[in-house]
């Protein structure tokens, strides 16, 4: 059973960056890390995702350009680095993890391991 914790989130105001962290206790058995955000009322919503091992990266339609997504390996680590926030940003967000290779990186059932959430709330 793989563990993730997010943290990094905040009240920040539009325009400002802010960059989320996810620990995994265990990456040997993960082909797959992603993001998914979740506003009220709305589907979770897929963010970005990395192969762990490669580096491949991909992104979803809504934030590419804005938000980035790197690693650090040695310390089993995902971030998310989110620019230029806007009110819209607004959301819980998620790390996932999938130890399944050739998954859809877009579907959220797809990954069977979830954080807790953190919560950012951007200001108008």
């Amino acid at each position: 059973q793989v563990q993730l914790v997010e943290s990094g989130g905040g009240l920040v105001q539009a325009g400002d960056s802010l960059r989320l962290s996810c620990a995994a206790s265990d990456t040997f058995s993960l082909y797959y890390i992603a993001w998914f955000r979740q506003a009220p009322g709305k589907e979770r919503d897929f963010l970005g995702a990395i192969r762990w091992s490669l580096g491949n990266t991909y992104y979803g339609d809504s934030v590419k350009g804005r938000f980035t997504i790197s690693k650090d390996e040695p310390e089993n680590t995902l971030y998310l680095q989110m620019n230029n926030l806007k009110p819209e940003d607004t959301a819980v967000y998620y790390c996932a993890a999938s130890p399944i290779w050739g998954i859809s990186v877009i579907e959220a059932a797809n990954y069977p391991y979830w954080g807790q959430g953190t919560q950012v709330t951007v200001s108008s």
